[in-house]
């Protein structure tokens, strides 16, 4: 099982994209609050369509709470602009966690510190900042995926 971590999302339509990406995934979705939005909008079930009812959701109060249940490990991967690893260099062990920030502000700054090595990007060139939220995670989930086919191909 993969595990996508959305750190205070904004956008609901992304959040919903990410939900019917992972319900295809076979990934679990953890929300860590607070959140842009309430996750019972119009936008975010109709960007995940009819996969809303199928999403293996996590709704978490705090990182603090979210740590306190899913100790930090060197399978956790945090997705940012502020680093050098591309991503297809990260080795996605089974059941890794891929953690995204929020659509304005990424990742907090303190949490990349604590975690430099396991932080990623994805290359961009120097025209771009940076990509759609819902764009970058299935770009990375897709290479967990990859590294994780003959396992993943059980959930097919």
């Amino acid at each position: 099982m993969f595990n996508i971590v959305l750190v205070n999302p904004q956008i609901p339509n992304n959040t919903g994209a990410i939900g019917r990406l992972c319900v295809n995934c076979g990934a679990a979705l953890h929300l860590i609050k607070p959140l842009g939005f309430d996750i019972d909008e119009k936008a975010v079930r109709r960007a995940g369509l009819d996969y809303w009812e199928k999403l293996d959701l996590h709704v978490w109060e705090s990182l603090e709470e979210f740590y306190a249940a899913n100790p930090s490990s060197t399978n956790m991967f945090y997705a940012t602009t502020k680093t050098d690893k591309p991503y297809f260099e990260a080795e996605f062990k089974e059941n890794p966690w891929i953690f995204f920030g929020s659509e304005t502000a990424g990742l907090p700054a303190d949490l990349l510190e604590a975690n430099a090595e396991q932080c990623i990007t994805i290359p961009m060139t120097k025209e771009g900042r940076s990509l759609n939220l819902a764009i970058s995670t299935g770009i990375v989930l897709y290479e967990a995926v990859k590294q994780n086919f003959t396992a993943y191909k059980e959930l097919m």
